[in-house]
């Protein structure tokens, strides 16, 4: 049984999750750790950009008026507003058997972590193919209005939204599973051409996103839904996750990460 890194952190703000995520990523291509699987959370509420998203999607001004965070990531894909969810990373070696192939190929390898977890908790999900029929060709900015391969939705509905980075020999993956609150929030920070716009986008990701907590109808405690996940990636990829922290290095990378990249305007305004 392969032992991975198990590293659960509170609320942190965007700019350091970011940099912390990319830390782990380096210490893993450089050999100085093993695999690691990471869960955490936001603090402000932050919405994040795909790598290559417009920074042009998003209503600063109404983002402001809630003080709620920007951050862009360093995987692609498009905007997540991150708030009253859990976020989970996974980085590794391309070549570890539990994550390699193609990007389709390792994601439906890790879905089998995360689909366990929320089935353990009594979940009713799935992971498969995305339906030909959902492909979405309007550049809607909105990541949860459609599911991509072989991520997590519960009837249709897109409940985990996840995107991947690949650099040199190692993989990060990270997603995000929104536990509470109203997932069309997104919406009132993102910039449309009129008003009717958002209206119809906040509809349409009504249809087609939802939370763990519109699916079970009760309040979703974070730790509790750790615990199942936690449990679903030790059974599905039987592997055992033995907790632990960021070396001195890490951190020396994720503060040199935070200063220089995420938390820099030059990043986060690039495009």
């Amino acid at each position: 049984m392969e032992s991975w890194r198990l590293i659960i952190h509170p609320p942190y703000p965007g700019a350091w999750n970011m940099a912390v995520d990319e830390a782990i990523l380096e210490s893993i291509i450089s050999g100085e750790t093993r695999a690691t699987l990471r869960l955490y959370d936001w603090q402000p509420f932050t919405l994040s950009l795909g790598l290559a998203q417009p920074f042009s999607d998003v209503d600063k001004q109404a983002l402001d008026s809630r003080n709620w965070d920007i951050v862009r990531r360093p995987t692609g894909g498009r905007a997540i507003l991150h708030a009253d969810e859990l976020t989970y990373s996974i980085c590794a070696l391309q070549n570890n058997p539990l994550v390699s192939g193609n990007v389709l190929e390792s994601y439906r390898k890790l879905s089998t972590g995360l689909l366990r977890g929320l089935q353990i908790a009594g979940v009713d999900v799935d992971s498969k193919p995305k339906d030909k029929a959902m492909l979405d060709s309007s550049g809607n900015p909105v990541c949860f209005q459609f599911p991509s391969d072989y991520e997590i939705t519960h009837h249709g509905k897109k409940l985990i939204g996840s995107a991947q980075a690949r650099r040199g020999l190692g993989i990060l993956q990270h997603g995000a599973l929104p536990l509470n609150g109203d997932i069309t929030r997104i919406v009132d920070v993102l910039a449309f051409p009129k008003e009717i716009d958002r209206q119809i986008a906040r509809e349409k990701l009504r249809q087609r996103a939802t939370t763990l907590s519109e699916i079970i109808q009760k309040a979703v405690n974070w730790q509790e839904i750790a615990d199942f996940i936690i449990k679903g990636f030790s059974e599905a990829l039987n592997i055992s996750l033995e907790p632990n922290k960021l070396s001195l290095a890490e951190l020396k990378r994720a503060y040199a990460h935070y200063r220089d990249k995420y938390n820099n305007p030059q990043w986060t305004e690039r495009i």
